[in-house]
């Protein structure tokens, strides 16, 4: 355990940033490259500027932003749209520019949320970890399932995805949300609010989008479209989806048994009604 925090005199904030398709961000606020003891350099010249941070003796989070200029330490505007930095982690923290450690005496770590471009800069909008203890819990009944496909955890879907999950390469591309792959077999809307996820071309390590149709022929229309046009070639990983309805579970998935959904229970719009003989 550390006796001291970064020394007032001589401390350098810097900020590591770890994206969803794995590329990793390192920038310092101090006038050069800092070399950590681990061997990892910290970038100057990013422009980078981390609005304050507030503690609280509370589970409210602060507001934080990061600012920063385009260009920098791999942080371009097409990296930025594309949604690489969706929902990735961002760690502050001080350490001593004379003997620089990496995570010495840490901040703040927190998700990247909103991302705002201007003509050569960006912000990003962040709220730290410790917000996700700071969220309201309950559930409600409806008629459709509230549980993720697939999900493995306690009382959950329990379908394994694993099995189902199958891959191939675009035989014909119609726009950045219309493609097709004419090997494939499966029944039309089989996939229908699955995902795919494009694994080579400039989409590869994008996240997967959402299918909105699937045919017989294997079209498939996403509800997003990918920030780059897919090419005939690409290749790509399928997963099946799920409409969350009583008889998709049933028919489809032969998984009623542990189906979320209260498809019987009155909506307020029958209880509230008047009766009749």
């Amino acid at each position: 355990m550390k006796t001291q925090v970064a020394p007032y005199g001589t401390t350098a904030i810097c900020l590591r940033i770890v994206c969803t398709n794995g590329t990793i961000i390192r920038v310092t606020r101090h006038p050069k490259d800092l070399l950590m003891s681990n061997g990892q350099i910290y970038q100057t010249g990013s422009g980078f500027d981390f609005t304050g941070y507030e503690a609280t003796a509370s589970l409210s989070p602060s507001a934080i932003d990061l600012d920063g200029i385009l260009g920098f330490a791999g942080v371009t505007k097409e990296a930025v749209a594309s949604g690489v930095f969706d929902g990735a982690r961002a760690y502050l923290f001080a350490t001593n520019f004379l003997s620089p450690v990496e995570d010495y005496e840490p901040i703040v770590a927190s998700f990247l949320g909103k991302a705002t471009l201007t003509d050569d800069g960006y912000r990003f909008e962040e709220m730290a970890l410790i917000d996700s203890l700071n969220q309201t819990t309950g559930d409600t009944y409806s008629a459709g399932c509230k549980k993720r496909f697939g999900g493995q955890e306690w009382a959950g879907c329990k379908v394994a995805l694993g099995p189902l999950t199958v891959t191939g390469a675009l035989s014909h591309v119609s726009g950045t949300q219309i493609f097709r792959d004419s090997t494939r077999i499966e029944a039309a809307d089989y996939f229908a609010y699955g995902t795919i996820a494009i694994t080579s071309g400039g989409n590869a390590g994008l996240k997967a989008m959402e299918i909105k149709r699937y045919e017989a022929d294997g079209t498939i229309e996403v509800f997003e479209p990918f920030y780059y046009l897919p090419m005939v070639g690409d290749t790509y990983t399928l997963i099946p989806g799920c409409r969350k309805r009583l008889e998709d579970c049933r028919d489809k998935w032969n998984n009623v048994l542990n189906f979320g959904g209260f498809p019987d229970v009155p909506t307020s719009s029958v209880y509230s009604s008047r009766g009749t003989n």
